[in-house]
């Protein structure tokens, strides 16, 4: 079997964790599935280091970072050069082909659109719109990353029904894992100037993830709890929303306490995630929440935003609280790190549920899913 994955709806200069899940698929999938054969759609500057025999890189078409070259490639050209590259199936994010070449197994990862308060572009709702209409239909298989997303799925495309895979998103244990190096905080002290002990956030500033409502309820706190354990902020600008998170430190009078480290090399995640008392994700939205398990499999207690998918992703083992209550918010930052007893069973409780989330796992159900679309298509 060989299967074609386009990977160019990612920007080079804007990762997400779809770089992870990409590398990871076909890396494990080698491993897992001997008879199964890869073309790899990337751009020209976009990340792929994953070589062997069976993997074919095809350079030829501009990724994310060029959006209307990428749009019109990615639905008119990379079918056809699929197809006459030998593939037996096409495997996207988010889209099928306006020239469907191939059977198409759409990956949904992302329900963005739904909710007017992310005020996407006009010519994003658009193009959202068109693909949740007119080209979701389409799909001969659609994989999603948990149950909540599903119900979102069916509620503005049941035609779907039937042709949906629920498959949890997998996590690198070999990275994420409890065991710190003897010399780990010093390190994380000489790269980016911080203690052991502060509050993390790990995510680009999209408008969902509400890095507004985190900080205004970290800045509730008493300035000496704040002085101990300042809030450090991960990620990269979108959309201005890094800049507006910066003056809200300000206009609060936190900007001392909030360490802003932008975008890191993925290599300083784990480490970053030991050393942390807390992390806190104050998301209204997500269709599994990746960095939280990553936080869990490394041992740190987790705050999260009370929405149904962290209910059902951390299971029990996180502080489930309203993040537009800033009382709310301060009251559960100052147990998790006051609370050694609360601490102790949340760092038992995540390690093992993280243990539930594995690439492995995520690779054979995907891939069996896979070939039972193609063999009904067969039939």
């Amino acid at each position: 079997m060989k299967l074609a994955l386009s990977i160019l709806c990612e920007n080079p200069r804007r990762k997400t964790g779809l770089t992870t899940l990409f590398h990871e698929f076909v890396a494990r999938g080698l491993k897992l599935f001997p008879d199964v054969h890869w073309i790899i759609f990337a751009g020209p500057d976009q990340e792929w280091s994953v070589a062997d025999a069976r993997v074919e890189v095809n350079r030829d078409f501009p990724a994310n970072d060029q959006i209307n070259r990428r749009l019109f490639a990615d639905h008119f050209q990379v079918p056809g050069v699929a197809r006459a590259r030998g593939a037996d199936a096409l495997l996207t994010v988010g889209f099928v082909p306006a020239r469907k070449t191939l059977p198409t197994a759409m990956h949904i990862l992302s329900l963005q659109h739904l909710d007017p308060r992310n005020n996407m572009s006009f010519g994003r709702r658009l193009y959202r719109g068109w693909t949740t209409k007119f080209s979701w239909p389409k799909a001969d298989l659609a994989l999603t990353n948990s149950r909540f997303a599903i119900e979102q799925i069916f509620s503005v495309c049941p035609e779907l029904a039937g042709r949906v895979v629920q498959s949890y998103e997998g996590l690198q244990h070999e990275q994420f894992h409890p065991a710190a190096t003897p010399d780990e905080a010093e390190r994380v002290e000489k790269q980016f100037g911080i203690r052991p002990g502060y509050f993390l956030w790990t995510s680009n500033f999209y408008p969902y993830k509400q890095a507004d409502l985190l900080i205004a309820g970290y800045a509730q706190l008493p300035p000496e709890l704040r002085a101990a354990h300042p809030l450090v902020m991960v990620g990269a600008d979108w959309d201005n929303g890094l800049a507006e998170a910066r003056a809200q430190a300000t206009a609060l009078g936190v900007e001392q306490d909030v360490k802003f480290l932008g975008w890191i090399d993925d290599a300083w995640l784990a480490p970053l995630y030991r050393q942390a008392a807390v992390f806190c994700l104050a998301s209204r939205e997500e269709t599994f929440g990746r960095c939280v398990i990553e936080a869990m499999a490394c041992g740190t207690p987790c705050v999260v935003n009370d929405i149904p998918i962290m209910r059902e992703v951390t299971r029990a083992q996180a502080v489930v609280v309203d993040f537009a209550n800033r009382a709310a918010v301060r009251d559960a930052l100052n147990s998790l790190v006051s609370d050694e007893t609360l601490r102790a069973r949340l760092r038992t409780g995540g390690v093992a549920r993280a243990a539930d989330f594995t690439f492995e796992k995520l690779v054979r159900e995907r891939i069996r899913a896979i070939r039972r679309m193609l063999a009904s298509k067969n039939l």
